[in-house]
């Protein structure tokens, strides 16, 4: 499976899992919502019963303070609270119409006040209001009978009512039992949901990122294989994603490396066959040259003229020269090219070294800084680089005498070194080519050179990973400057 699939197809589940979520969260905030909204209900149902109870009563009382007063001042309530009963018990019903037993309750309510007060209280308003009670001790005895019923129905309403509240309360402690669960069905299920997304969301990435960090580790792994010379270690990779192209491709950049480090490998032996062939087979007409032009001294003595004994002295130095280049530009092409072992260098005993080797003239005084740093290094090429660069400066001297000096500074990733001399200086123009094969800037007669020694220098210390440059005016000497990496 593709990598970007297994990304895809992790992002789809946990967008699955947030909207399973979601969804039970809005399904079980409707159960929260339902539940809260009954008991909002039954606050208003209990309101409005208590509001019903109280018209009911304010009408028994209005009726019974006119019939103990005969004032119908007393009747302002009941007919208003009579006014009043048809909205509220219609309010009443509609609060209550998913509760059959409330419904029912309601309804006997109602029975019972429509009893009360058309079978009782308007009866007794009318036989109060009329002037034959107190002549007619018949009616009399009605009126108590009237009286007595509607206490009894007054009674009646009262426990109805008593009965509905019971329902009610009932319902509401249902319900708010039922609110309360369903908040914390709510909290907990929200909460291992949530927390069930979360740990597979992160498992998820741990995987991908865990399946991406080994790969990429054996690429690394590879890549540092071949840049230690083991061209023919390869990745062992049997998945088909995105990242197998990569592999591929790494295994054959290690497969065409090694063809071609093999290659020119071979080619590199044929190359030092080739010189060694080439240096011998120059080298030797050049020995025969120089032979022959000592026998012919040998054999001509005194007679030889003057005049061909500095012909023959120009040849035997031509030939010196010849093969001093041939021995130049093999060494050139020998830098970097063979394996050579690093060693602790101490520079103050190097330099000793080479002052010895180079055995300066009378009047020369080489000038070496003291405290000079200890370098693990390869011991011959930085010999080789102070040695050329000292003897360049004693070469190409203007005068009998001189100083040369060497000194040494750090930065943080080089140490600089510095060969300085007090001879003619280089014009500025020259200082680049200089390092240029076969260059010279006197002629070869005058001094003998083969313009091979500061491309060797340059080279070297390329290969080694520093730089080189030279700083001079006419007649001011020159600084040669060069870094070698710590």
């Amino acid at each position: 499976m593709k990598l970007s699939v297994k990304l895809f197809a992790g992002f789809v589940l946990i967008s699955v899992l947030f909207t399973i979520v979601s969804i039970i969260n809005f399904q079980l905030s409707e159960v929260v919502i339902e539940n809260s909204q009954w008991v909002s209900r039954s606050q208003i149902v209990v309101r409005n019963s208590a509001a019903l109870q109280r018209n009911i009563i304010d009408m028994e009382t209005g009726m019974r303070g006119f019939l103990l007063n005969e004032n119908r001042t007393f009747l302002q309530p009941y007919y208003q609270a009579k006014d009043q009963l048809p909205s509220l018990f219609k309010d009443i019903q509609a609060s209550t119409a998913q509760s059959e037993q409330q419904t029912l309750k309601i309804q006997e309510i109602y029975n019972l006040q429509r009893r009360l007060q058309e079978n009782y209280a308007e009866p007794l308003i009318s036989m109060k209001s009329a002037d034959t009670i107190s002549n007619n001790i018949a009616l009399y005895g009605k009126l108590d009978s009237l009286v007595l019923g509607e206490k009894v129905l007054m009674d009646s309403i009262r426990t109805a009512f008593k009965e509905f509240n019971a329902i009610e309360y009932k319902i509401r402690d249902d319900r708010r039992s039922l609110l309360n669960q369903s908040i914390d069905t709510t909290r907990s299920v929200s909460i291992i949901l949530t927390v069930l997304s979360v740990v597979i969301g992160l498992c998820w990435a741990y995987y991908i990122t865990r399946l991406i960090s080994n790969r990429i580790n054996k690429m690394v792994t590879l890549a540092d294989e071949i840049s230690k010379g083991d061209f023919k270690t390869k990745i062992i990779d049997n998945s088909k994603d995105e990242l197998s192209h990569l592999s591929r491709s790494l295994n054959r950049m290690s497969t065409t490396i090694d063809e071609s480090f093999t290659e020119l490998d071979r080619k590199n032996k044929e190359l030092d066959q080739f010189a060694y062939v080439v240096s011998h087979d120059l080298k030797a007409p050049l020995r025969g040259i120089e032979i022959a032009s000592r026998w012919v001294e040998e054999d001509m003595g005194k007679e030889l003229p003057r005049n061909i004994q500095e012909y023959l002295l120009m040849m035997r130095a031509r030939v010196g020269r010849m093969e001093n280049l041939i021995n130049g530009i093999l060494a050139l092409a020998r830098v970097g090219r063979t394996k050579q072992v690093e060693e602790k260098v101490d520079v103050n005993v190097l330099l000793e070294e080479v002052a010895d080797m180079m055995t300066p003239p009378k009047g020369f005084v080489i000038d070496v800084q003291e405290n000079m740093p200890v370098l693990h290094t390869i011991r011959i090429q930085l010999q080789q680089v102070f040695a050329n660069l000292i003897s360049n400066a004693i070469k190409y001297h203007d005068r009998d005498n001189g100083l040369i000096s060497v000194k040494h500074h750090e930065t943080e990733s080089y140490h600089v070194f510095s060969v300085s001399d007090d001879g003619p200086g280089i014009e500025p123009e020259y200082h680049e080519r200089i390092f240029v094969l076969f260059q010279t800037l006197q002629e070869r007669d005058a001094v003998e050179s083969t313009g091979v020694g500061l491309t060797i220098v340059k080279k070297i210390i390329e290969w080694q990973g520093g730089s080189i440059w030279v700083n001079s005016e006419p007649g001011r000497g020159a600084t040669f400057t060069f870094t070698w990496p710590k």
